[in-house]
């Protein structure tokens, strides 16, 4: 296969119109978020998660619309960070699907069906490197500040 038509079917327009939708253009807002996405942030923010981001998986992927993307410091802080989230969002009516990778600690993934919440230690969320993988996607990295502005975790219940 040429590089270009390689490049080219790699596109997120190509990979749209294989699966039937039209990958949304420019930059992903804060305002698309669905309520659990938003929730799941201020979940995993009021137990400090490192570097939260959100990956907009909508037209390039079909098992899910949304990955949310953190890191904990330690163990305990990413099983601290998937309680929070699991515990949330379940108070809300949404429980999640599966959690897998609990025990271990180094990448929990948390499945809500339309979005998946992965809670990272610093070394797993380097190798694996979600952002990298999946850089077709829309991309919002948010910061505290970010959640701060919006409202508080108790005004988005």
């Amino acid at each position: 296969m040429s590089p270009k038509l390689k490049e080219k079917s790699l596109s997120p327009e190509v990979q749209a119109a294989a699966i039937g939708s039209q990958a949304p253009a420019g930059p992903l807002e804060f305002s698309e978020l669905d309520d659990r996405v938003t929730r799941a942030l201020y979940a995993a923010s009021e137990k400090k998660a490192i570097e939260p981001t959100v990956l907009d998986l909508r037209g390039i992927a079909t098992f899910t619309d949304f990955f949310v993307i953190c890191t904990g410091a330690n163990r305990r802080q990413v099983q601290a960070i998937a309680d929070e989230v699991v515990e949330q969002l379940k108070r809300h009516g949404n429980p999640a699907a599966r959690v897998e990778g609990y025990q271990n600690a180094e990448w929990v993934l948390v499945d809500y069906g339309d979005f998946v919440v992965h809670v990272f230690d610093d070394k797993a969320r380097r190798f694996y490197d979600l952002e990298r993988l999946w850089r077709e996607a829309r991309r919002l990295d948010v910061s505290h500040d970010d959640l701060a502005r919006t409202g508080s975790l108790t005004e988005a219940q």
